[in-house]
């Protein structure tokens, strides 16, 4: 691929990615909730002990809410200026994964690597669709680059950014940035029976860093938990918080003492692979069982290639789908390795390409089936959900994406490159689509950012608003600017009251109130539990939940 081709696809995938940071409103859960939590820690001006709409937080660590926090404070508080610090570590994320992959492999290897991690289904998600694993993956990747220069160079300065970028990984989620690097490296030291490496003098010295660094952290924890043991979170007394995000949060995944139970078999996080990783999945699949082959073939201690990225995500998917809670983005963290392990593949097959030309021949073929698949989903995209995209952009881009598809780089390309070339315009053209026209129409039907945009349009001040038997929308308060009070019994209601409750609890309250004056009506939907029946016009209505915004009256 030439430098021209490798610039061009890789603006045209950020420049879809911003489209989404600017232009969709924050989901619920948590997206939203992490930036109710940024905006309440400037306005309370507290950054050591964190608070979720004005009670004691207890789950993620602090970095994604300073960062957010002090974005907000440059550019005000906007869902982009909350996005913005995680899309920085996305880019940090490519830009460690390149020099990774051109470390251990070569140029073409480590641009192959960027575009397949940047153009992967995930890392378009992510990017507006922010929670702490956006950030993570910024770290952990730095680190693993860090550590494997240090390795090469025996260079202080490299070993200790890595060791603040593995600190800055904790702040972020907890442990598993330590874990990650540690069973990245290991094996691989192992096996090259490199002895030395696991007793090195200068790792205490990187402990010693990420101690210092921790202590704010560490600090604020001990403030609000440790000397105010027995509060609650999630029903459950907490005795200290830093032994629950040092322990509990992470490790008690095994040991059953975590509060979450869900999704704990297996091969979870493989199923969800075959949509966070397209259009790359089936190829990494390949690329993974290579990999091992040719690790046997050479022996497990006659090391003659990388084995890192291998281990690194091997690995870490062991020990995250031995956890008794899971969900699809906790293996978004080790993508880079995926995506490092897929281009030396990639790049394996274009200088073989004459020895495997009927697998590469077949391959091309299936995924031919597999694009004409994801061309369907755009057109169904643009023409049914939610009417036609406006005026003839859907159709342009539809037709630009397959024109693209077909004609972008040389006319003598391999299969192999013109698959490559192919998959990432289309994924482009789906994202362009999903960020500038589906997702914005979807989350109207979010009920707490689209009443925000509604009291605006009519000037109300809608800090009045109070929630009645409502199901909480953190979307709600991150937009209204406000934490808004959520009233279950009705005999605290007052005349002159705003509510917004849910049709039945408020046809209830009109016998209490009967001269109510009802000022919005709308309907709502969870937006991240798709269904057919909502994604079907006709049907639609069924899955809506109608609520009203009101103001009592006697």
């Amino acid at each position: 691929m030439n430098k021209n081709t490798f610039w061009l696809l890789l603006a045209a995938i950020l420049g879809v990615q911003l489209v989404g940071v600017f232009c969709i409103p924050l989901m619920d859960i948590d997206a939203a909730q992490y930036a109710s939590i940024s905006r309440a820690m400037l306005e309370r001006n507290s950054f050591l002990q964190i608070y979720d709409l004005g009670k004691d937080y207890l789950d993620k660590p602090p970095m994604l809410f300073w960062l957010s926090a002090l974005s907000m404070k440059i550019f005000g508080i906007y869902d982009w200026a909350y996005r913005i610090p995680s899309f920085i570590f996305l880019l940090l994320a490519l830009f460690a994964t390149f020099k990774f992959a051109k470390l251990k492999y070569n140029q073409t290897v480590a641009e192959l690597a960027v575009l397949i991690l940047a153009s992967c289904q995930a890392f378009f998600l992510i990017a507006h669709d922010v929670r702490t694993d956006t950030m993570l993956m910024g770290w952990v990747a730095l680190s693993i680059w860090l550590i494997a220069k240090w390795a090469a160079s025996n260079d202080l300065k490299d070993f200790v950014w890595a060791m603040v970028a593995i600190a800055g990984g904790m702040m972020t989620k907890g442990p598993i940035a330590l874990v990650v690097p540690v069973l990245a490296f290991a094996p691989q030291w192992f096996f090259e029976k490199k002895w030395t490496y696991f007793f090195k003098p200068i790792y205490l010295l990187g402990i010693l860093i990420i101690g210092i660094l921790l202590i704010p952290m560490s600090w604020g924890l001990y403030q609000q938990f440790d000397l105010h043991p027995g509060k609650l979170i999630n029903n459950i007394p907490i005795q200290s918080g830093l032994r629950f995000y040092y322990w509990t949060q992470s490790f008690g995944r095994y040991t059953g003492e975590n509060y979450y139970h869900e999704m704990s078999y297996p091969t979870f996080l493989l199923e969800n692979m075959l949509w966070s990783f397209l259009p790359w999945i089936f190829i990494f699949i390949w690329a993974f069982v290579a990999k091992g082959i040719t690790m046997f073939k050479e022996g497990l201690f006659n090391v003659q290639t990388e084995r890192i990225s291998f281990f690194g995500f091997f690995l870490t998917y062991l020990v995250l789908s031995r956890s008794q809670a899971q969900l699809p983005h906790y293996i978004f963290v080790v993508f880079p390795l995926a995506a490092i392990l897929t281009a030396a593949h990639v790049s394996t097959l274009l200088e073989q390409a004459d020895r495997l030309q009927k697998w590469i021949k077949w391959f091309f073929g299936f995924h031919l089936f597999i694009f004409l698949i994801l061309l369907i989903a755009m057109i169904l995209i643009i023409k049914i959900p939610f009417g036609s995209m406006d005026g003839p952009w859907g159709l342009w881009i539809f037709f630009g994406t397959i024109l693209f598809m077909i004609n972008i780089g040389p006319k003598q390309q391999s299969y192999i490159q013109r698959w490559i070339n192919m998959s990432i315009v289309l994924m482009i053209g789906l994202n362009l689509i999903l960020n500038s026209f589906f997702y914005p129409h979807l989350l109207e039907y979010q009920w707490g950012n689209a009443l925000v945009k509604q009291a605006k349009q009519k000037k109300w001040d809608i800090k009045k608003v109070a929630l009645y038997k409502m199901p909480n929308s953190n979307a709600f308060h991150f937009y209204g600017q406000h934490i808004f009070p959520v009233i279950q019994d009705s005999s605290l209601l007052k005349e002159g009251q705003w509510i917004v409750a849910d049709s039945i609890p408020a046809q209830q309250l009109l016998q209490d109130f009967p001269n109510t004056t009802i000022l919005y009506q709308g309907k709502r939907f969870h937006v991240t539990l798709l269904t057919l029946e909502f994604l079907n016009p006709a049907t639609r209505n069924k899955e809506l939940t109608p609520y009203v915004l009101m103001e009592l009256k006697k």
